[in-house]
């Protein structure tokens, strides 16, 4: 998959992996992939979109680099162009917004018994 994405538009890679520092990034590049492969767009579709993305951050000069955000923001408005709602990219967003230390980065899977039985 790596070679989808090469020279700057590429991963922060180690060992030919793709290596994230936090959950959200992973899920991001996770979904990115996920969608490709049901066939909502083709990697040259969203190439086009980070090289912008990109480019826009470079021309700005505001901030450090940050790959997965770039990634992010180019997938979601590829995702709109679209005219598909990226409703997992924007829970992503606020996921990364109020990132919680590690160990508290899932969701609360506590059983929830529906319709008690009263007698």
């Amino acid at each position: 998959m790596s070679e989808l994405l090469s020279g700057t538009l590429a991963p922060p890679m180690v060992n030919g992996e793709a290596v994230f520092e936090a959950p959200w990034q992973g899920r991001v590049f996770g979904m990115a992939h996920a969608l490709a492969d049901a066939g909502l767009f083709t990697w040259d579709e969203f190439r086009v979109h980070l090289i912008e993305e990109i480019g826009h951050w470079d021309r700005v000069g505001e901030g450090e680099y940050a790959y997965y955000q770039h990634f992010q923001r180019a997938l979601e408005r590829l995702l709109a162009s679209r005219g598909l709602v990226a409703t997992e990219a924007l829970e992503l967003r606020a996921t990364q917004l109020g990132e919680r230390p590690d160990g508290h980065d899932h969701d609360h899977d506590h059983d929830h018994h529906h319709g008690h039985h009263h007698r």
